[in-house]
Parts: structure tokens; sequence; C-alpha cells
């Protein structure tokens, strides 16, 4: 499905999980470390699946606001996004992620606050991206 680009940014990753991350424009500049659970240090640094989760929380909120501006429930000033993102090995092979949102819209019925996530969760990029590929649970605090 082709897309209208609007916006694009690049980023350029040496050394692997144990190495650097930044953005060619210099705006992102990140150690990257990885977990013990992994197999790693677990020292000062980030790690992919973090930097995917704060990526995906804060684009949830964007897809809400969109969904808001086409006639959906005024997005709350405190709404927030908690993305859980888990990787581990696939029994198909090779390793998946596992991602579940929890969602609070403070002020808004429980209904709604449903509809609401469950629009944004079909205009969201991410959501997208994952549809198909990543399990990814939905849930309204």
């Amino acid at each position: 499905m082709p897309v209208n680009v609007l916006y694009k940014t690049s980023a350029k990753a040496t050394g692997g999980r144990d190495g650097h991350a930044a953005t060619l424009d210099g705006a992102l500049d990140v150690k990257l470390t990885t977990p013990k659970e992994l197999g790693g240090g677990g020292g000062a640094g980030n790690n992919p699946e973090q930097l995917f989760a704060a990526g995906y929380a804060a684009c949830f909120i964007g897809a809400m606001k969109f969904v808001a501006s086409q006639g959906g429930p005024k997005v709350p000033a405190d709404t927030s996004v908690t993305s859980t993102v888990g990787i581990g090995p696939r029994s198909e092979g090779g390793f998946g992620l596992d991602v579940e949102l929890l969602v609070s819209l403070p002020g808004i019925a429980r209904a709604e606050a449903e509809a609401l996530v469950e629009k944004a969760h079909q205009v969201c990029p991410y959501s997208n991206a994952t549809r198909g590929n990543v399990d990814v649970r939905l849930k309204v605090a």
C-alpha cells in the first residue's frame, strides 16, 4: 500500500545492541546496552525495545488526537499511554515482539474511551506496521 510520505528521518546504529545509535540530524543520540535478561551486562544505556516502546506510546497518543479531530471525543491533556514491549524467541524460530498498550483517558467514559482506542489502533502507523506480525493488546485504564 503506497504511503504519501510527509516526513522522513534517518538514524544510524553501530555495534548492535552494545553500541550506539543516533539520528543523522543529531537530535537523538543514545548509547545502547543489552539487558541482562538477554545475556548482556545491563549497564547504563538504552535498548531497541525501550526506544520502540517510547515511540509507540507517543505515536498512539497522536493517533488518538487524530481520531478526536475527526469527530471523536477530545483527548484530555493528561492522557497517557504506557507501552510494554517484550522480546523473546518464537516457536517458529528467530525472535519476536509482544506489545501491550495501557491507555489512560481521564474523564472519558469507559465505552467511549475503548471506542477511541480501537479507532486509534486502526490509524496509528505503529499499529499498522505491527498488525499481523506482533501481538498488540489494548487496555483502557
